[in-house]
């Protein structure tokens, strides 16, 4: 990837794993939480935010898994405590898909990934010693490989100043905790820049400029109230703490 100048303002020449290039006016970095397009702009890089999650999955639940079906139920399932938690739902057909959350450090995910399947399964379900069986079955009857997301996050003020033709949006822009805001963000993102572009058609710049002044803010918005998000359901008072969260928000 390289600038150039075309006279009225930046080009951005972007090379291709299959050796073809395209040069644009406008680059915008939608490419998610490891964006190549972010160094042009910020030093930033995400960093782990301690807490991982592994995803599992159980079909034809109510049938093969009435217990951990009943206990889920007809929709969305919350239980935690302090540093760990079992997230899951119903999907079509029978299926549960589950995530369970651990805050340990990276040295402990590497070695989960390490191990065979069932072991990893076997030492994720070590963590909820003493859970009700319908909950840890979850995780134990597994029928899909564990996958363990370890959750990278963005500073939540970030930032950077206006370098002409480049700008990002979406996780590119601010990676954060899970907390429901992501896809939505992403979204209002794309939506802001196309009309700051259509606002300004003779000035790209000051259309890139016009859009980030929302985006900051609203970034930085969202990724701090992720991360209390998260802090309510996995911090030293949960599940307490989420209740709290939840009594106070608007409109609960």
């Amino acid at each position: 990837m390289r600038n150039g100048q075309n006279g009225q303002g930046a080009q951005h020449t972007l090379s291709f794993v299959d050796g073809s290039t395209v040069t644009a006016d406008l680059l915008v970095g939608a490419d998610g939480a490891w964006s190549k397009v972010r160094p042009l702009l910020s030093d930033a890089k995400p960093a782990y935010i301690g807490t991982t999650f592994v995803e599992t999955y159980l079909s034809d639940a109510d049938v093969r898994h009435p217990a951990s079906a009943d206990a889920v139920g007809g929709g969305a399932f919350f239980a935690m405590a302090p540093g760990k938690g079992i997230f899951a739902h119903r999907e079509p057909d029978g299926v549960l898909h589950t995530y369970v959350a651990v805050r340990q450090p990276m040295a402990w995910v590497s070695a989960i990934e390490a191990e065979d399947p069932a072991e990893a399964l076997r030492r994720v379900a070590a963590e909820f010693d003493g859970w009700a069986p319908a909950l840890t079955a979850l995780i134990t009857d597994g029928e899909t490989d564990p996958v363990l997301r370890s959750l990278h996050a963005l500073p939540s003020d970030h930032r950077w100043d206006r370098v002409p033709g480049v700008t990002l949006l979406g996780d590119a822009a601010h990676l954060m905790a899970p907390a429901g805001d992501g896809a939505n963000l992403a979204m209002v993102d794309g939506a802001e820049l196309a009309e700051a572009i259509v606002a300004h058609p003779e000035d790209l710049e000051a259309a890139l400029a016009a859009y980030e002044e929302k985006l900051f803010p609203r970034s930085a918005e969202a990724a701090t109230g992720s991360a209390e998000v998260l802090d309510a359901c996995l911090g030293e008072d949960a599940p307490h703490s989420l209740v709290r969260f939840l009594n106070q928000t608007p409109g609960q």
